[in-house]
């Protein structure tokens, strides 16, 4: 099926953006009380304005969270942690109109759906992250195997590297390129095992390497 990405404009994404914080507190004053207490923020593409929907699709746009619970690597398991945050998402995700967690491969996912035209309206992917002492962040993974699931800690790549990319792109000019080249990438995606991350990665190290070399020669 053809693709026909657009950005969506934060005039509309950003009142849904602040129910979904309203959702997520929620969860986490319940899950303070009760477990633990943990941090969040949002990622991605809603940080960098960089939020899409396919026209042709039934499937709206998304945001990503990570949420960062305050405990030790040896306080919970990750099958746990991944079923306290499902216990809670599911207990409050419905006020908001979401419907009760799916369990990903890298994060649980809420959506929104208009069941009527059998469409997604937008979701909401949230990843679980610890960090060790020296600062490395680890994700829940879920393998998946047949019916049976079972899940690990994973370490996340070094976000320093790609935030230094984005900075000199911006910086420099190029960060329209990149916007352009992220949609025509999505646009062209066969692979649906192939993310929207993975994607906004490979258009930014595109531009990146393609005019750093420039300025290079340039100077």
């Amino acid at each position: 099926m053809q693709h026909d990405f657009e950005y969506v404009k934060p005039t509309e994404y950003g009142p849904v953006k602040a129910k979904l914080r309203e959702l997520i507190n929620k969860v986490e004053l319940e899950m303070q009380r009760e477990c633990f207490s943990f941090q969040s923020e949002f990622i991605g593409s809603t940080t960098l304005n960089m939020v899409t929907r396919d026209r042709k699709s039934n499937v709206g746009y998304d945001f990503d969270v990570n949420v960062y619970p305050n405990v030790d690597f040896d306080d919970y398991t990750p099958a746990e942690l991944r079923q306290l945050f499902t216990k809670y998402f599911n207990k409050y995700a419905h006020e908001y109109g979401y419907s009760h967690c799916e369990d990903s491969t890298r994060v649980l996912t809420i959506k929104v759906k208009d069941t009527a035209h059998s469409k997604i309206k937008h979701s909401c992917d949230i990843g679980i992250v610890l960090y060790d002492d020296d600062d490395d962040g680890w994700y829940v993974h879920c393998n998946k195997a047949g019916d049976r699931k079972t899940y690990e800690f994973k370490m996340l790549p070094d976000p320093d590297e790609i935030e230094d990319k984005i900075s000199w792109l911006k910086e420099n000019g190029y960060w329209n390129q990149v916007r352009k080249m992220y949609l025509r990438l999505k646009n062209n995606n066969t692979d649906d095992d192939k993310k929207s991350r993975s994607l906004r990665l490979e258009a930014i190290n595109n531009i990146f390497n393609e005019y750093v070399e420039y300025d290079d020669e340039e100077n």
